[in-house]
């Protein structure tokens, strides 16, 4: 195999431009022929005399047009790190990685834990870069540091929002601009009386504090089930617990919600696991409608919904990690889902009706895995007294393809 040569450089650059460059790398973008980024990234390195290409539009027609480059020295400038969060990876995975050089820039998350004083290991670094607000909302937890890329200056008001509304609203936020460069900003403040204007392109940092009576929303799954909008017919949250243990939510994992309802377990799937994904196919309007509805509150707003009937609202669909049947189960949705089911895919099939039962009964036999009876009862008002209040029994199938 013929190796090729690395014709493509992606640099990372900082507020400070060509001069923070090291020597190595400021000699690659002088030495360009071409050069590709944004109106400030060429800004940034104005003085260098070279052919310059603005992002194309649509972004995805990036790749193509560096490939129609290959042969010349093309440089592609970026912020900070070109592969955290940043145009690197999409690149990667478009261009042979063995024809590009990769040149780190410090990150915006490294230069405003430096100024915050945070310890990178203990953060969790975010982006909503031009993607749902909505997404940081399952990391709001009590003592925990956020360090966020900003989709623009309305971004911080809209996430001290979310904040307030789940009991955080004595948060400390600080929002820098401009890191690293002489119009270096910095304004501080909390989120419940946070009026602060700030430039566009920011770095939000946020210091979780939890009121007494806050929102506890953990990413292990078993929330509560008011939680969610529901018409009752939910699985419940002792159920849903042990249904997601089942099926096992791994990062950017694929999951297939069969029979979704109120989404409760395509949510807590999503949350359970970076950028896990998850389809939920479900006929009814009114709880696809209160599945997008709990998957924005929940901080999951890329769930996935399909108006249909399965197992015809299956074919097409990205194949799945791990599926989940909560309703519409029978042989042929079953056969179906298995044959599309990854290996080493979970699937989790849980019912109620007696019927149901029987072909779990069924299926257990032909395929193996684990049958497992649930039953919950729930402490309640009996009269004056408190007494046990039984839900539903569940009985639930699950097993591995192997």
């Amino acid at each position: 195999m013929t190796e090729l040569a690395p014709w493509l450089h992606i640099v990372g650059i900082g507020e400070d431009g060509i001069d923070g460059l090291s020597p190595a790398t400021r000699a690659v973008v002088e030495a360009a022929d071409v050069i590709v980024g944004g109106e400030r990234h060429h800004l940034l390195a104005e003085r260098v005399a070279a052919e310059r290409i603005a992002w194309p539009s649509p972004f995805n027609a990036l790749i193509d047009t560096l490939a129609q480059l290959r042969g010349r020295r093309v440089v592609v400038l970026a912020t900070g790190d070109p592969l955290w969060f940043s145009v690197g990876a999409r690149i990667g995975r478009g261009i042979d990685p063995d024809e590009i050089t990769y040149h780190p820039h410090l990150s915006a998350f490294q230069l405003a834990a430096a100024r915050m004083g945070w310890s990178m290991a203990d953060l969790e670094p975010l982006t909503v870069h031009g993607r749902p607000v909505e997404q940081m909302i399952a990391f709001i937890q009590p003592d925990a540091r956020l360090l966020i890329l900003t989709t623009g200056e309305e971004t911080p008001a809209q996430i001290a929002q979310f904040l307030d509304a789940r009991g955080f609203g004595n948060s400390r936020m600080t929002v820098f601009a401009s890191m690293g460069g002489q119009n270096e900003a910095r304004f501080d403040g909390i989120a419940n009386s946070w009026d602060h204007e700030v430039p566009a392109f920011n770095t939000l940092a946020v210091e979780c504090i939890a009121a007494p009576d806050a929102a506890l929303l953990p990413r292990v799954p078993g929330l509560a089930d008011d939680l969610f909008q529901s018409d009752g017919t939910m699985t419940k949250q002792e159920v849903r617990a042990s249904t997601l243990a089942k099926l096992m939510p791994m990062r950017g994992a694929l999951l297939w919600d069969i029979g979704t309802g109120c989404g409760s377990v395509a949510v807590e799937w999503m949350r359970g696991a970076r950028y896990a994904r998850a389809i939920g196919i479900e006929p009814r309007a009114d709880r696809r409608a209160m599945a997008a509805a709990n998957a924005l509150a929940l901080g999951v707003p890329k769930l996935e919904l399909v108006d249909g009937i399965v197992p015809g609202a299956l074919a097409g669909l990205d194949a799945p990690d791990a599926i989940f049947i909560g309703g519409g189960l029978s042989v042929e949705t079953f056969d179906a889902a298995w044959a599309a089911l990854k290996p080493l895919g979970r699937l989790v099939a849980n019912a109620v009706t007696l019927e149901s039962e029987a072909l779990l009964l069924e299926l257990y036999k032909t395929h193996g895995g684990q049958l497992v009876k649930l039953s919950v009862e729930r402490a309640g008002a009996v009269g004056p007294r408190t007494g046990w209040k039984p839900l539903m029994p569940v009985t639930q199938w699950s097993l591995i393809k192997r």
